[in-house]
């Protein structure tokens, strides 16, 4: 179709000298005749001078003498639609398939650095970083098709204020160390908040200056507050590691904030000897970005000397700029750090680091309350722990399947099934929006669901397995008018891939899963395999191993496997 988009734009200039006219399809719809259509002639009539219908005339009459492999015919005001047949459309599957269909090399040569999902210490791993795990995994697969080379990183939260209300709150808890889990800590942090919080509404601030004073001594490098720090750090990566292994998640950096904080330091102080920088009277630091239209400037380190999230941010775009040498970084956070990301990005580019930096940003993770009215998810009302949703992801699965009599999956196809629903849900629709946790409709077997689309993929190796003896024949002959809507989803797969590796629309992959699922489903009604002659068997295989390399190919990308049985 892209030759034939050319052609089209070529027969333009030929006839009408209108150069680079541009030439679109889209599909058409099931009652009209022909798989595609273009408006090509009614977007130059103007130029042209002629009616549209005319027009289209000329060009289909141009395009007939070229070639037969397309059937054109002319509908409405100026339309031109085409057809090709199963035969063609086979031949072209043929010509293009390969072992890495689907992949390109648009990307290569270049280095991409993937932000994800950025985990706090001490602190269990909630379900508002799915989100970040989810898109940064889907954001790396997909690079990679494209032949990008890719560099993970999660970028740990394991120093900074945070660490001082755990260390303090770990104190007054009276535990000790050798049995203080991730989920006392995630609970000593709660309570921490509170007592802060309350301490502020009084107009207090012990508790809140003890809490500076441990973040002090551990960028001191005090040898209490480092032994606390690597505890805790030690007890929340374990916990992280396990949860992130549940979900097929995995990262060739853990580079944290502590890493960065004494370079982030020498950073600003160097670039304010330079005048890049300001210090105000109480000693804090800031960079203005007026120039870049940003009227707020940005704080690069505290009052009391200590580093921020800024301070560490700038030494880690300095440390990824001179050790990897990235393109694009493309950090995976959610919206509500928008604003933060453009005083950031703004701040690479005024003291100089090259690289492209890109904020993916996402909606939140919703629920239906207990008013039957959508909401945010919280700890109050729902799961929030993401170890506690794939629990009851799970759960729920077993379930499902024990209630239709399928009590022989094993516990590895159960967390396949469970993670890629859940990952699934995320995909559903533009990652701009919130998505909701909704167990009825993400773990259904039917509908846009991620089990639906993993069953239509274990049904295809099903089928090659029942055909595993089968001694295939010479099928040159076929039609494949039964065959056309999956080939014309196959063809497209390479396009989709490159779409999406340029704009990291995620959700399109998952929407072409979606379409390939029911598209199987429509063709299995209509076309028996087991029992079809040796030819049309023959042919009809050939497709399903194509459809499966595709479909699981595609979920992949979003990082959902197929289990061996549903």
């Amino acid at each position: 179709m892209e030759n034939l988009k050319n052609r089209i734009a070529e027969v333009i200039n030929e006839l009408y000298a209108i150069d680079g006219a541009i030439v679109e399809f889209a599909d058409v719809p099931a009652d009209i005749p022909g798989d595609y259509s273009t408006n090509a002639a009614m977007r130059i009539a103007k130029q042209a001078g002629k009616a549209p219908r005319q027009i289209a005339e000329e060009i289909v009459e141009r395009l007939r003498r070229d070639s037969d492999e397309f059937v054109f015919s002319i509908a409405g005001p100026g339309f031109i639609n085409v057809e090709i047949s199963g035969a063609n459309l086979q031949k072209r599957l043929a010509e293009a398939w390969s072992e890495d269909y689907g992949c390109n090399k648009s990307g290569e040569g270049k280095v991409a650095v993937v932000e994800f999902p950025s985990t706090n210490m001490a602190k269990p791993y909630s379900v508002g970083h799915l989100r970040p795990g989810t898109q940064g995994w889907a954001t790396k697969q997909i690079l990679e098709a494209n032949g990008w080379k890719v560099i993970t990183d999660n970028h740990l939260g394991d120093t900074g204020t945070p660490f001082g209300i755990w260390t303090l709150g770990f104190l007054r808890s009276g535990k000790s160390l050798d049995e203080v889990t991730i989920y006392d800590l995630g609970e000593i942090y709660i309570q921490m908040k509170k007592a802060l919080k309350d301490e502020a509404a009084e107009n207090k601030h012990e508790l809140a200056d003890e809490v500076q004073e441990w973040l002090k001594k551990l960028e001191a490098k005090d040898a209490e507050a480092v032994k606390y720090a690597e505890t805790f750090k030690k007890i929340s990566l374990d916990h992280t590691h396990e949860v992130m292994r549940r979900m097929g998640l995995s990262t060739d950096y853990e580079l944290g904030e502590s890493f960065f904080a004494e370079p982030g330091k020498e950073l600003v102080q160097k670039y304010l000897a330079e005048g890049v920088f300001e210090q105000n009277d109480d000693g804090s630091v800031i960079c203005r970005l007026d120039e870049y239209g940003i009227d707020v400037p940005i704080l690069v380190l505290k009052s009391n000397g200590t580093a921020l999230y800024a301070t560490t941010d700038l030494a880690c775009m300095d440390y990824r700029a001179r050790e990897w040498h990235p393109n694009k970084v493309i950090y995976c956070v959610g919206a509500e750090q928008k604003f933060y990301f453009e005083q950031l990005f703004a701040l690479g580019k005024k003291v100089g680091i090259p690289q492209e930096n890109y904020h993916l940003w996402f909606g939140t993770i919703d629920q239906i309350g207990e008013d039957g009215k959508r909401e945010k998810m919280s700890s109050r009302k729902g799961v929030v722990l993401l170890e506690a949703m794939l629990n009851d992801a799970e759960a729920r699965v077993r379930a499902n399947f024990a209630s239709t009599g399928a009590n022989d999956l094993s516990d590895d196809d159960i967390a396949k099934i469970a993670t890629g629903a859940i990952k699934f849900s995320d995909f559903v629709a533009d990652r701009k929006t919130g998505i909701l946790y909704d167990p009825e409709k993400i773990f259904a077997l039917t509908g846009c669901s991620g089990p639906f689309c993993q069953y239509a993929d274990v049904r295809l190796r099903r089928i090659l397995e029942k055909n595993a003896d089968f001694a295939r024949v010479d099928f040159a002959d076929y039609d494949w008018a039964s065959e056309k809507e999956i080939l014309r989803l196959l063809l497209k797969f390479p396009d989709l891939v490159a779409m999406v590796g340029a704009n990291l629309e995620a959700h399109r992959i998952a929407g072409y899963c979606f379409e390939m699922a029911q598209a199987l489903n429509r063709y299995y009604e209509k076309t028996p395999i087991l029992q079809a002659n040796d030819m049309e068997r023959s042919a009809r295989l050939w497709l399903v191993e194509k459809a499966d390399f595709v479909l699981s190919h595609a979920l992949g990308l979003l990082g959902i496997e197929i289990p061996e049985k549903m």
